[in-house]
């Protein structure tokens, strides 16, 4: 098993917004490729991080589970929409994917 963790972070006055759009995104498009409440959630900084942190967190079997979402995920238009939308408020260059193993 794995967690694959999308981290953004939102521009300062505008966690709100990016929350809501995640939250917009798990429903319309996450729910297309498999991402559920079942097996994800959203986390935002609090201590030891920026508090501007936004992450996506979802839990598979394994890394070709992963690539099989995200060859899926790019042929949505909804989600490159929906990219292009979030963009005004989140610090460019943040966006970043990490992988870990479940012991």
């Amino acid at each position: 098993m794995i967690i694959a963790r999308w981290s953004i972070d939102a521009k300062f006055g505008h966690k709100s917004v990016v929350v809501d759009s995640l939250k917009k995104w798990s429903t319309d498009i996450g729910s297309q490729i498999g991402w559920t409440p079942d097996n994800s959630r959203l986390l935002t900084g609090s201590i030891g991080m920026h508090e501007s942190t936004v992450q996506s967190e979802v839990m598979l079997n394994d890394l070709a589970e992963l690539s099989a979402a995200w060859d899926k995920l790019a042929t949505i238009e909804l989600h490159k929409q929906w990219s292009k939308d979030l963009e005004p408020y989140i610090v460019s260059g943040s966006p970043r994917w990490e992988v870990l193993r479940l012991l």
